[in-house]
C-alpha cells in the first residue's frame, strides 16, 4: 500500500469516483487546491465529498486536465479521477491548500467467476435502463468497458442515484460488494422506470383521446353547420326544447336559468353533465297533462264490481269522489281555493284482502293513470325528497319519478306498505311523506332535486298498511282511513268462485268444461285448509288443486279412451287426495273442556284470531306467574284480572276462595309470538274464575274486552276483525263490551246470523253466562276423572 501527501480538494454536491472526467467551478478553497496541485504535487490533487456529520474517509487521486474559465467568465478545471485513496491524517505542506496523506488501494484481483457473473448481470440492467432512453452511444461505451471495477464506478455518471448513494459506492472498496449492491439499486430504479412509464403511458394516452374526442366533435359541429342542423346535446338546442314546451312560468324561468350555465360552461365541465340531467328530468315531466275523470258512476261502480268482491267501503268512497268531481265540473268549480281536489285514502288491513290490487281497479274506474310506489323497507328522506344536485348520483324523488313515469300529473299513486317505513341516521321518510299528503299543503311540494314547487294537490294518494299502529299519527292524522277487515265465508267462496278459480283455471291450460270444483269443496278449503283474513292462501291451494287436476287429466288423455276424458269435479271427498290433510281443526271444545281455559278474541298483523288463555293454581307463596311473551299492558290486565276476582270471590260463586291465595300461572300458548293490549281482561277474569270454581268455559263461546277493577267491562277496537276470527273458528256466542254495539253495524250479516253477539256491561254477568252450569260441570269432571284413569 503506498502513502502519498497530496492537497485535498473538497467537493459540496458532486461525488467523483475513478474513471469520471468532471469539470469543477472554482471558488477560493478550491483555486488554492488546483493551483498548490499544479505547483507542488505534478498535478495531482485528492478528490473527496465534503460531509456535514464527519471527515470522508475515502476519496480519489484525481490529474488535472486543464484550467480555463465557463462561458459565464467563472474559473474552471476539468479533472481525471484514477483511482481510490485512503484519507489518513493531515500534514503540512506548501501552498494555501489543505495537506493529508493519501494511502492507494492495491488493485483487487476481478478475474472470478463471482465478479464475472455479477459484472454481467449489472452491465445487463445498466444496458436495460440506457435502452428505455434510445441511449446507444452510451451502451456502446458501457459495451466496450470490460474492467468489472471501472464498470461499476461509471454508476458515477448515473443521474438516477443519490450523492448518498455514491457516497457509499465510493466507500466501498471490495468490487463484488459494489457490484450487488449496484444490482440491487438498479433493479429497483427499472421497477420505479417502469411503473412511471406506464402511468405517464395512461396519461398520454388519455390526453391522446380527449384530443381526439375533442377534434372529432369539433368537425361533427362544423358539418352539423354546413348541413343547417343543430348538434342535439348542444345548449342552443336546450334552450330552444325549454321555449317551445308547455312549462309553468315559475318552471320555464328555473330552466332558462339552467341553461345559461350551460351555455357559459364548457363540454369537459362536470357541472354541463349535472345540467342537462336535470333539464332532461324537467322537460320529461308531464307539467301540463292532466288525465279526464270519468263521470260514468255506474261504468266506475261496474269496474269496481268486476275487478273485486265486497269491500263496499272503498268503493262507495270512490264513487262519491266521482260524484262530486262530476257535479263541480258540470258548475265550473273544479278546483277548491286555487288548489286541486285530490285525495288522500290509506287502506288498512290484514295481507291478501286485495288492498294493493285495489289501487289499480280504482284507477281503471276513474280513468287515471295508475303508478305504484314500494315503500316497505324505505330508510332514506331523499327517497322521498329526491337529492340535492350537488351529490354525485343525484336524482329526484320516488314522487317525482312517479309521476314521469305515469305521464300526468294526476294519476292514482299507490303508496305501498306505508307501515313498514323505517328511520336512521339518514332521516325519516315517514316525516316527509307529511306534506305530500296533506291536501293543504301538497300544491307547493318541493322536491330537493328539483328545487321549485310541484303541484300534487290533484293526485290521488292511496296508502295501504296491515298495522296502522305502526304509522306515526300526524302521518295517519292527515289520511282518511278506511279499514278492510277480511272476508267473510260466504265472501271467500264468492271470489274464488268468480275470480280465484277462473283465474287459476287459465294459468293452468284449463276450461270450466274440464275441471270444476263445488261450493262444498270450496267451503271447505277456506275454514280448514286456511284461516286467514284474506284469499291469498285460498288462491295458492286452488292453484295446486288444479295442477294435480291437469296432471290426472294428462295421464287420462294418455290411456286409451273412446271419446275425451270426463269433466273432472273436485268434491269434498277428493280434497285430501288433492290437497292433503287439513291444517286446522276446530280446537275450541278440545282446549276447554278442562277447567282453567277460555277463549279470547285477539287483532293482530294478520288480522282477527282467536286467543287462548290458561289458568291453573299450584302450592306456594300467594303471587301471580305470567308466561307467554305478554306486553305490560297484557300484564296489567292480568293483574287487574285476579284482583277483581279475589275481591269478589262470592259474586262469581267460588266456594273456596282460599284457591286463590296460592301461586296463580296465568298462561297465554304460542309463546314466541309477542302479545299485547288490554282486551283479555274479560278472558282472564274468566278463566281464573273457572279454575277457581272447577267449572269448564263453554266451548262455543268467544269474549274480548277490557275489564278495570270493579268490573266494568270497556271497549276495544277491531270488533269486526274478531266476529270474522270467531266465526272461523267456529265459536257461535261471543260476548262484546256494550260500549260497542254500534260497531255491529259494520258487521257483515252473515256473520251476525251465525254468530250471538252479546253486548255486556259487568264481566260477572259474563262470566256466569260463559262457564258451564255446576250440573254440567261435575259431568264434565267426572269424564275428566275417567279419560285421566
Amino acid at each position: 500500500m503506498t502513502t502519498t501527501e497530496l492537497p485535498v480538494l473538497f467537493l459540496n454536491d458532486l461525488v467523483v469516483l475513478p474513471g469520471m472526467v468532471v469539470p469543477i467551478e472554482l471558488d477560493d478553497s478550491s483555486r488554492a487546491a488546483i493551483d498548490t496541485a499544479r505547483a507542488s504535487s505534478d498535478g495531482h490533487l485528492l478528490v473527496a465529498p465534503r460531509l456535514d456529520d464527519r471527515y470522508a474517509s475515502y476519496g480519489v487521486v484525481a490529474t488535472i486536465v486543464q484550467t480555463g474559465r465557463l462561458q459565464t467568465g467563472e474559473s474552471a478545471a476539468v479533472i481525471r479521477a484514477e483511482r481510490r485513496a485512503k484519507i489518513g491524517s493531515g500534514v503540512s505542506g506548501p501552498g494555501a491548500a489543505l495537506w493529508v496523506e493519501a494511502e492507494e488501494l492495491p488493485e483487487e484481483d476481478t478475474d472470478t467467476e463471482e465478479i464475472r457473473t455479477l459484472a454481467s448481470d449489472y452491465r445487463s440492467l445498466v444496458v436495460a435502463s440506457l435502452q428505455r432512453r434510445d441511449a446507444w452511444q452510451v451502451i456502446d461505451t458501457v459495451n466496450r468497458v470490460t474492467d468489472p471495477s471501472a464498470l461499476a464506478d461509471l454508476a458515477g455518471y448515473a443521474s438516477y442515484f443519490t450523492d448518498e448513494q455514491k457516497r457509499q459506492l465510493l466507500e466501498t472498496p471490495a468490487v463484488a460488494e459494489r457490484l450487488t449492491v449496484l444490482i440491487e439499486w438498479t433493479k429497483e430504479h427499472l421497477a420505479e422506470v417502469e411503473v412511471n412509464d406506464k402511468i405517464a403511458d395512461d396519461v398520454r394516452e388519455g390526453m391522446e383521446k380527449s384530443q381526439r374526442e375533442f377534434l372529432l366533435r369539433q368537425q361533427l359541429n362544423a358539418i352539423r353547420k354546413e348541413l343547417g342542423e343543430d348538434e342535439p346535446d348542444g345548449a342552443e338546442d336546450y334552450r330552444t326544447r325549454v321555449e317551445s314546451a308547455d312549462l309553468p312560468e315559475a318552471v320555464r324561468t328555473a330552466a332558462l336559468r339552467e341553461v345559461g350555465k350551460l351555455e357559459r360552461s364548457s363540454d369537459q365541465s362536470p357541472e354541463a353533465g349535472w345540467i342537462r340531467t336535470w333539464l332532461d328530468t324537467v322537460l320529461e315531466l308531464p307539467w301540463n297533462v292532466i288525465t279526464t275523470d270519468s263521470e260514468d258512476l255506474a261504468g266506475a261502480r261496474q269496474v269496481l264490481d268486476h275487478d273485486h268482491h265486497g269491500l263496499e267501503d272503498v268503493k262507495e268512497r270512490i264513487v262519491e269522489y266521482l260524484a262530486v268531481r262530476s257535479r263541480r265540473a258540470k258548475r265550473g268549480l273544479s278546483v277548491v281555493g286555487g288548489r286541486g281536489s285530490g285525495a288522500v285514502l290509506a287502506l288498512a288491513g290484514p295481507p291478501g284482502v286485495g288492498k294493493t290490487s285495489l289501487g289499480e281497479s280504482i284507477a281503471r274506474a276513474l280513468g287515471r293513470k295508475f303508478v305504484r310506489v314500494a315503500l316497505g323497507g324505505v330508510r332514506d328522506e331523499a327517497e322521498i325528497r329526491g337529492h340535492r344536485r350537488t351529490y354525485v348520483g343525484a336524482l329526484p324523488g320516488r314522487l317525482v319519478r312517479a309521476i314521469s313515469e305515469a305521464g300526468s300529473f294526476n294519476p292514482v299513486v299507490l303508496l305501498d306498505e306505508i307501515d313498514k317505513v323505517g328511520s336512521d341516521y339518514r332521516g325519516d321518510p315517514s316525516a316527509a311523506l307529511l306534506e305530500v299528503l296533506d291536501p293543504a299543503q301538497n300544491h307547493t311540494f318541493r322536491d330537493h332535486y328539483l328545487d321549485f314547487d310541484l303541484d300534487l294537490s290533484d293526485v290521488i294518494f292511496l296508502a295501504t298498511a296491515n298495522v296502522i299502529e305502526n304509522i306515526p299519527q300526524p302521518l295517519l292524522d292527515r289520511m282518511e282511513l278506511i279499514t278492510l277487515d277480511g272476508y267473510t265465508a260466504d265472501d271467500k267462496i264468492a271470489i274464488a268462485r268468480d275470480f280465484l278459480l277462473p283465474k287459476q283455471r287459465e294459468l293452468a291450460g284449463l276450461t270450466a268444461d274440464e275441471v270444476d270444483l263445488t261450493d262444498e269443496a270450496l267451503r271447505e278449503i277456506a275454514a280448514d285448509y286456511t284461516r286467514e283474513p284474506g284469499v291469498r292462501q285460498l288462491e295458492r291451494l286452488l292453484a295446486k288443486a288444479l295442477r294435480k287436476a291437469t296432471t290426472k287429466l294428462a295421464d287420462a288423455e294418455g290411456l286409451e279412451h273412446e271419446g275425451d276424458p270426463e269433466k273432472l269435479i273436485i268434491d269434498l271427498g277428493d280434497l285430501k287426495d288433492f290437497l292433503g290433510r287439513p291444517r286446522f281443526t276446530p280446537e275450541s271444545h278440545e282446549r276447554t273442556s278442562v277447567p282453567g281455559v277460555a277463549t279470547g278474541l285477539a287483532v293482530t298483523g294478520l288480522g282477527g284470531d282467536v286467543l287462548y288463555i290458561e289458568a291453573t293454581a299450584v302450592e306456594g307463596k300467594a303471587g301471580l306467574t305470567l308466561t307467554g311473551q305478554l306486553g305490560d299492558v297484557m300484564k296489567e290486565s292480568a293483574q287487574i284480572a285476579l284482583s277483581y276476582v279475589r275481591a269478589h270471590a262470592a259474586e262469581l260463586g267460588i266456594d273456596d276462595p282460599s284457591v286463590l291465595d296460592k301461586q296463580i300461572h296465568i298462561h297465554v300458548p304460542a309463546g314466541a309470538v309477542p302479545k299485547d293490549g288490554p282486551s283479555a281482561g274479560v278472558t282472564m277474569v274468566t278463566a281464573i274464575t273457572s279454575m277457581a270454581t272447577g267449572r269448564p268455559v263453554r266451548s262455543d263461546v268467544g269474549m274480548t274486552g277490557e275489564v278495570t277493577l270493579n268490573g266494568r267491562v270497556l271497549p276495544i277496537g277491531g270488533v269486526k276483525q274478531k266476529l270474522l276470527a270467531a266465526q272461523r273458528a267456529g265459536l257461535t256466542t261471543v260476548f262484546l263490551p256494550q260500549r260497542n254495539e254500534p260497531d255491529l253495524d259494520d258487521v257483515p250479516a252473515e256473520v251476525r246470523e251465525t254468530v250471538d253477539v252479546r253486548p255486556t256491561a259487568d264481566v260477572a254477568t259474563l262470566v256466569a253466562a260463559a262457564l258451564t252450569p255446576v250440573a254440567a260441570a261435575e259431568t264434565t269432571g267426572a269424564e275428566a276423572q275417567t279419560r285421566a284413569a
